[in-house]
């Protein structure tokens, strides 16, 4: 069942679509607050119950894309009686079934709209995977004074969540090789990251 909490968190038009959905499972809904490696997850509890928990956003689109990712896994175990990988091709067809109905101007406005159409032909194990969703959802989460590591020039210092600071480097495939500046250490990270601009006094 939805509550008013989990409604506020969803576009209007959603709703009704979601209660259909969630009313299929006997699953507890949680929303917690928001975690740097994960916008949401699904469990089944010792007790035999199913736990899904969702990061407090915003951001109504990501909430919503979230929630379905997780029924999606949901869904799967319920319906597959042999172990399967968990972002294989059963949760990638339960994905795309559970978001078709969703696909409506009157829920995901454009260019959001096209772009979501486009990644759940092939859904990534984690919607941060896919560079043009990023940045499409981006548009609508609230204004932030923080800047997004491929809009840096190489050789950029900045500061990342952590508090350490890093020098960017060159684009290794999809992610940019930085450096730590006080250990010399290498680290990958992903083109949306979030960092400040780090400043020496």
């Amino acid at each position: 069942m939805i509550n008013q909490e989990l409604q506020y968190h969803l576009p209007p038009e959603s709703v009704s679509l979601c209660k259909n959905i969630i009313s299929q499972f006997n699953v507890d809904l949680k929303i917690v607050k928001a975690r740097r490696t994960r916008h949401g997850d699904y469990r089944k509890k010792l007790n035999g119950e199913h736990l899904i928990t969702l990061n407090t956003t915003q951001n109504t689109y990501r909430f919503l894309i979230t929630l379905i990712h997780e029924l999606a896994h949901l869904k799967v175990y319920s319906s597959v009686q042999k172990r399967v990988a968990p972002h294989g091709y059963e949760w990638k067809l339960a994905f795309k079934t559970l978001m078709l109905p969703f696909l409506q101007p009157s829920i995901f406005p454009n260019p959001l709209l096209s772009v979501l159409a486009s990644h759940i032909k092939n859904p990534k194990a984690s919607t941060d995977s896919d560079f043009k969703l990023v940045m499409a959802l981006k548009a609508f989460d609230p204004p932030t004074n923080k800047n997004l590591i491929f809009e840096l020039d190489e050789g950029t210092d900045f500061i990342s969540s952590n508090g350490k600071i890093f020098r960017k480097g060159h684009l290794r495939r999809k992610r940019f090789l930085c450096v730590e500046i006080k250990t010399g250490k290498q680290y990958l990270f992903s083109p949306h990251a979030e960092v400040n601009k780090y400043e020496s006094k």
